[in-house]
C-alpha cells in the first residue's frame, strides 16, 4: 500500500490524502462488482435509468462543497460555479436515447425462423479518470455503463483525489448499490496487475498518450477492450470571412479558460493573411484582461495550473520558442509566481519547428500564424501527431465541411469551440486514442453484440 496525496496548486499544501488497496483488497473488492453484475443487469431498464439519475441529482446537491473543493484540489475559478451543468447534460442525454441505444435490432421473422442482435453488458467496467474536468469526464462513462447493465470500477486521478469518493457516496445514497458502483483508490502497479489479471471487461482511460500505452500493455493477450482518450493539439482556423470578433471570443476562450487544461482546447490558431493583424490585436487585449490569482476568489478568472511541474512544461515550451525567434505578447502578471501561477501566453513568428506548435503544451499558452489559403490550413493542422478536434471559422457552411473532410480529426467544430455534445461521438485519431464515448456509439462500445438465430418447430 501507498498514500495518494492531492498538493494543493493554490499554496502547495496536502489537501487531500488515501491509502491505496493492496493488491488482495483490489482484487477481493472487483470481485464483488463482479458478483453484483448480473442481477443488476437483470433489473428493468427503466429502474437502471431512474436510479443514476437519482445519483446524477445528489451530486448536484453537493454542488456548493463541490466548487471550492474543486479549487482546492485543481486551482480552477469558484467563479464558473463547478461542472454539474456538464455533468447533468450528458447523463441527462444518455438516460435519454438508451432505450433506443440498447434495443434489439431486428434482422427478420417469418414463420421458420427469428432473428435479432441483442446489446448486452460487458461485465465489469474500469473507468480510469483525469483531473481536469474530473467529474465530467468520469459521468461519460460511468452513466452510460451503469444503464446499460454494467457494474463500475472508478478509479480517479490523484489530483482530484475526492471526486471519485464523492460520486460513490451520492450513487450509493441513490440507491445504487455499493457493489455495482465503487470507486477505488489504487497505484498504477495494481491497476494494470488487474487489468492483465482479466479482472476487468471493459477498460475506459482518459489522460496522457503514456498512461493509454501502458493501460494497452497491462490488457495484451487478455482481450480486454480498451478506450482511450489521450492528448491534443486542437487547431483553430480562421477564414477570411470569418466573423472576427466571435472567432477572437471563442478561440482565446477555447485556448485559455480552465488555465488551458482542457483535452479540447485550442493548442495553436491560424488565421487568414487578409485578417491576421487584427486577430491578434483582439486575442491580445482579451488576454491582458484576464485576473490571475486564487480560485477561491470571485474576481479571479484565471486560476493556478493544477501542478507546478505542469506550469513549468508550458514555460519550457514558450521559453525554447522565443529562443528560437517567437514573439511573446502578454508582458508578465504580476501574481506569476514562477510557479502553478502562469501568465498566459500570445506567441507569434512561431512555427512548428518548436514544441510549442507540436507538443500537448495543456497550459494558458496558444500560437498563432499566419495562412493564405485552406490548404496551407489544412496542411498544417494534419501536421500534428494528435487528432480530436479542430475548430474552423467562416460563413461557408459548405467550404466548412469540405475543409472538414480532410482533417484528421475526431470532431469538426464551425464556429464554436471545446465544446462536447452528448449526442455526438466524443472520439479521435492518432496518439489521441482509439474509441468513442457518449452517443449511440458510446453505448456500442460498452456493450457486446450477441446475435439469436431461432428455428421455429413447425408441424
Amino acid at each position: 500500500m501507498s498514500t495518494l496525496k492531492c498538493i494543493s496548486p493554490i499554496d502547495g499544501s496536502v489537501f487531500a490524502e488515501r491509502e491505496t488497496l493492496s493488491p488482495e483488497a483490489a482484487r477481493d473488492a472487483v470481485a464483488t462488482a463482479r458478483n453484483a453484475q448480473k442481477s443488476w443487469a437483470a433489473r428493468p431498464l427503466q429502474e437502471r435509468i431512474d436510479l443514476v439519475m437519482a445519483g446524477v441529482a445528489a451530486v448536484g446537491a453537493m454542488n456548493d462543497e463541490i466548487v471550492p473543493e474543486l479549487a482546492h484540489m485543481m486551482g480552477r475559478p469558484v467563479r464558473y460555479g463547478g461542472e454539474f451543468g456538464g455533468f447533468n447534460e450528458r447523463a441527462s442525454h444518455m438516460a435519454t436515447i438508451a432505450s433506443e441505444a440498447l434495443a434489439d435490432i431486428e434482422v427478420g421473422e417469418d414463420a421458420t425462423f427469428k432473428r435479432y442482435i441483442k446489446r448486452v453488458p460487458h461485465g465489469v467496467v474500469l473507468v480510469v479518470a483525469p483531473w481536469n474536468y474530473p467529474y465530467m469526464t468520469a459521468i461519460n462513462t460511468v452513466a452510460p455503463a451503469l444503464i446499460a447493465g454494467n457494474t463500475v470500477v472508478l478509479k480517479h486521478a490523484t489530483q482530484t483525489l475526492l471526486v471519485g469518493e464523492r460520486m460513490a457516496k451520492a450513487f450509493k445514497s441513490a440507491g445504487v448499490p455499493t457493489d455495482v458502483f465503487q470507486n477505488l483508490f489504487l497505484d498504477h502497479d495494481t491497476t494494470s496487475e488487474l487489468i492483465a489479471g482479466n479482472a476487468f471487461d471493459f477498460v475506459n482511460f482518459t489522460g496522457s498518450v503514456g498512461g493509454g500505452q501502458a493501460m494497452e500493455r497491462a490488457a495484451a493477450g487478455t482481450f480486454t477492450g480498451v478506450g482511450t482518450e489521450l492528448g491534443g493539439k486542437d487547431p483553430g482556423y480562421v477564414m477570411e470571412d470569418a466573423d472576427l470578433d466571435a472567432a477572437v471570443d471563442t478561440l482565446i476562450d477555447g485556448a485559455m479558460f480552465n488555465a488551458g487544461q482542457c483535452c479540447c482546447g485550442i493548442e495553436r490558431i491560424y488565421v487568414h493573411e487578409s485578417i491576421y493583424s487584427d486577430f491578434v490585436a483582439k486575442a491580445v487585449a482579451v488576454v491582458s484582461s484576464y485576473k490571475l490569482g486564487n480560485p477561491l476568489d470571485e474576481e479571479t478568472t484565471m486560476g493556478p495550473m493544477a501542478n507546478v511541474r505542469f506550469a513549468e512544461e508550458v514555460r519550457a515550451q514558450i521559453r525554447e520558442a522565443v529562443a528560437a525567434g517567437a514573439s511573446a505578447h502578454i508582458d508578465p502578471f504580476a501574481e506569476d509566481d514562477g510557479g502553478a501561477y502562469l501568465t498566459p501566453q500570445i506567441l507569434t513568428n512561431v512555427t512548428h519547428d518548436m514544441r510549442v506548435m507540436r507538443d500537448e503544451s495543456f497550459g494558458p499558452v496558444v500560437g498563432i500564424m499566419k495562412v493564405s489559403s485552406d490548404e496551407e490550413a489544412i496542411q498544417l493542422m494534419n501536421d500534428s501527431e494528435f487528432g480530436l478536434t479542430a475548430s474552423l471559422w467562416t460563413k461557408d457552411l459548405d467550404r466548412a465541411i469540405t475543409v472538414g473532410d480532410q482533417i484528421e480529426t475526431g470532431t469538426v467544430f464551425m464556429n464554436r469551440a471545446d465544446y462536447l455534445d452528448p449526442g455526438l461521438c466524443w472520439t479521435g485519431c492518432k496518439n489521441t486514442g482509439r474509441g468513442g464515448g457518449l452517443s449511440v456509439i458510446g453505448y456500442q462500445n460498452l456493450t457486446r453484440p450477441k446475435s439469436y438465430h431461432l428455428k421455429k418447430v413447425t408441424s
